[in-house]
């Protein structure tokens, strides 16, 4: 069901909104990789949640540039 509802959040916004949401994602994947190489990551599972976010970012981006018949 959270998937579910992210995804459809996610089909909501703009293209330039998708952007300025996989900028975000990644600055925050960048941090949180740093967080566990120091040992002061709390909730590992937001590493996946975020990967698996900037994914369904960049399928929607792609999906959206293919022209459709």
């Amino acid at each position: 069901m959270k998937t579910t509802q992210r995804l459809a959040d996610l089909k909501r916004l703009s293209k330039d909104e998708l952007h300025d949401e996989l900028l975000k994602l990644k600055k925050e994947q960048f941090n949180l990789r740093f967080q566990r190489a120091t040992g002061q990551l709390e909730n590992t599972n937001r590493v996946r949640e975020v990967r698996r976010d900037i994914a369904r970012i960049r399928t929607l981006q792609r999906t959206a540039a293919v022209p459709q018949a």
